[in-house]
């Protein structure tokens, strides 16, 4: 039986991965094939739309920066922020370079190792940022910063991934938009002496980083906005349960955070810690054996722990059993309810998007799946405690057979984006403003179908917003936008630029979008009109009747 939990494990990887995908492919994450030859140094000036021109030149405190006049018109520079030895804490750079050794200021960084690319997309010395500067800023300008942590399950994904190019929202919001690269998977976050959290560390570099040189660029320091999508959003929230972090950045935005599986506890990464350097025949003081392992070597065993993990630890789970380790000096608090919540003070924006759970489900059913399914797959996911609960409530009844056949998949999908999104988001921002902080929530009603969402062609019928599609929207690369994806972005990006400036994203001239309560999220339909329906995120349900896995398994 294939459980819910699979399914969504297949969502977030699968689409973080922006490539066409089969069910038969379940366990090889990939990358959009024009998103690998953008990598590729003989291609990537001739493919890539992002090539610019006209050499500019910045000075700041470390070296002059050279950039390039981006075509949809920003200034764009590219910068190496940190280097890493493998395994081992990144350092601020003390020389402005640019990425891999160019000298090309035209060029675009290459990734970070990752599974289901060519070699030659990635590097190990991969931390650099991609800064977007809108025109006519001078010193004295002193605009916000946005700060973007891409998604792809802290296994996949680059700065240059489709939809990420941050010239027009930069010109929209008259902010500097900087797109940051961090260690992923094994090299960010399984050091095989026990070190925990180097990729969140590599993001501290990053703000670090931003906060000493935005200002050359006509940045302020005292406005930076932390930003991510998916995995990239839980990096965001790791860096609000970190204490050191937060003189870095004075608000946040936490775009579809699968926040039910919540922080690894540090008992669980010890034990995939353990399962790691086996699988690596290393052992924990061992660097000589570590500098010898291949890239690939690398991988391949981190393919592998990825995908048994849940073995292992079931409190992994499917879709990011690689991910921040709440370790008590770092990150000291687990940001959910299984703790007693800090006091916080940011103000934070949190959304989700309508069929989260839309790609996995209509990616591995691409016919009716039988209502007499749907209980097994719920028992399969959630043991049958809350299988029963969460059945037997009104929440969550099978849709009326039509033409005589049923179809559990509109259910499946909505307890999928209810459970890992949408309601453990509501839960979070709850939380967040009973102990001091402000949110705004919102759900996108509207979205751009991402690269790669097409293979699944639920995905692509008008009205179906599946995870990743509120990407293009955000940062205004829809080709061809029509209406209603057209009005989004100006709304959203007019939204984005009072938040980055005074932490509210009311705008005027735009509907009243009201701050959550700790007992209201007040749930802004975003390209829709009014508040979202609560359904089974009323504080009662979601997190109470049916806990989410982070109490479940106490992490």
């Amino acid at each position: 039986m294939v459980t819910l939990n699979l399914l969504l494990a297949f969502t977030i990887v699968a689409t973080a991965s922006a490539s066409p995908v089969s069910t038969q492919s379940l366990k090889v994450p990939t990358i959009d094939p024009q998103d690998i030859l953008c990598q590729l140094p003989i291609v990537k000036k001739f493919l890539c739309p992002r090539k610019g021109s006209n050499a500019l030149t910045i000075p700041t405190t470390i070296g002059v920066a050279r950039g390039t006049a981006d075509p949809s018109g920003a200034s764009r520079f590219t910068v190496k922020y940190a280097s890493a030895n493998r395994w081992a804490p990144s350092t601020l750079v003390s020389t402005w370079a640019l990425p891999t050794g160019s000298v090309d200021e035209t060029t675009l960084p290459l990734a970070c190792p990752q599974p289901g690319v060519d070699s030659s997309a990635y590097i190990e010395d991969c931390l650099s940022i991609i800064l977007y500067v809108p025109p006519g800023l001078t010193v004295a300008s002193n605009v916000p910063t946005l700060v973007w942590l891409h998604g792809g399950s802290f296994i996949v994904g680059s700065a240059t991934a489709p939809g990420l190019d941050g010239s027009k929202l930069a010109v929209a919001t008259n902010s500097i938009v900087a797109v940051v690269q961090y260690r992923l998977g094994a090299l960010g976050f399984l050091s095989p002496d026990g070190t925990t959290n180097l990729a969140v560390k590599d993001v501290i570099n990053a703000l670090q980083f931003l906060k000493k040189h935005a200002p050359a660029f006509g940045g302020t320091a005292s406005k930076i906005t932390l930003a991510g999508q998916s995995s990239g959003a839980n990096m965001v929230r790791a860096l609000l349960a970190t204490p050191s972090a937060s003189s870095l950045f004075n608000s946040a935005i936490l775009q579809s955070d699968p926040m039910n599986y919540g922080f690894l506890a540090s008992t669980t990464q010890q034990a995939l810690q353990s399962n790691f350097n086996g699988l690596i025949n290393c052992g924990a003081t061992n660097k000589t054996c570590w500098n010898a392992l291949s890239l690939n070597a690398i991988l391949n065993a981190q393919d592998t722990l990825f995908y048994t993990a849940v073995d292992i630890d079931p409190s992994t789970g499917n879709a990011q059993p690689i991910r921040p380790v709440r370790d008590g000096s770092l990150i000291t608090s687990p940001l959910d309810s299984t703790a007693a919540f800090p006091s916080v003070n940011k103000p934070i924006l949190v959304t989700s998007v309508l069929h989260e759970a839309g790609f996995a489900i209509y990616g591995q059913f691409s016919q009716p799946l039988p209502g007499d399914w749907l209980a097994p797959v719920c028992a399969a996911t959630f043991g049958p405690t809350r299988a029963n609960i969460i059945l037997s409530s009104a929440y969550y009844p099978l849709a009326p057979a039509v033409g005589g056949v049923d179809d559990a998949r509109p259910q499946l999908q909505t307890i999928g984006t209810d459970y890992l999104w949408k309601c453990s988001g509501w839960t979070f921002s709850r939380n967040w403003v009973q102990h001091g902080g402000s949110a705004y929530v919102g759900e996108f009603q509207v979205g751009s179908s991402y690269a790669g969402n097409d293979a699944v062609p639920f995905c692509t019928q008008a009205g179906k917003v599946c995870h990743q599609d509120d990407i293009e929207i955000v940062f205004g690369t829809v080709s061809s936008p029509n209406t209603a994806q057209a009005a989004l972005i100006i709304e959203i990006q007019k939204r984005y630029k009072a938040f980055l400036t005074n932490g509210n994203p009311n705008v005027a001239g735009l509907p009243t979008w009201t701050a959550a309560t700790p007992s209201n999220v007040h749930a802004l339909k975003l390209g829709g009109s009014g508040e979202a329906t609560v359904g089974a995120c009323d504080s009662s349900f979601w997190g109470q009747a049916a806990q989410y896995d982070y109490q479940v398994y106490g992490i």
